[in-house]
């Protein structure tokens, strides 16, 4: 199983939530777009535990199942296509998300969430 992940879902891993830590386990491949990474840091920058985040981010990136996926000329058509279909429905999500459920969208993958908002786009299938 391919599963992309959430900046919600690799926050519970970290803090041993049951179900994030299974469906990583289980997981073959784990894609970690780009955009949570920048999530995260940005997080560590303000929190007071920024070099133990960090440390623990590069254990977790170096793992041969994990592979960090940036955005590319795809994956912005990818969210062309997602915004329209949300704007059409009137509910958008914040603009990072929109970026996450494009790359597992672009990437195969099954999108690990915590994120209720993520209900709004049944075409990209969740681990929620």
């Amino acid at each position: 199983m391919r599963l992309a992940v959430d900046t919600s879902a690799y926050i519970a891993f970290c803090k041993n939530n049951g179900a994030a830590v299974d469906a990583l386990q289980k997981a073959d491949q784990i894609i970690l777009p780009l955009v949570v990474i920048a999530e995260l840091r940005a997080g560590f920058a303000v929190g007071t535990r920024g070099d133990e985040n960090e440390q623990a981010l590069q254990r977790f990136l170096n793992s041969d199942r994990v592979s960090i996926m940036s955005p590319n000329e795809n994956t912005c058509y990818i969210y062309a296509r997602l915004f329209s279909y949300l704007r059409g429905k009137g509910t958008p999500i914040p603009i990072n998300d929109l970026w996450i459920a494009s790359i597992a969208l672009q990437s195969d993958a099954m999108l690990l969430t915590f994120d209720r908002h993520f209900h709004a786009l049944p075409q990209i299938p969740k681990w929620m």
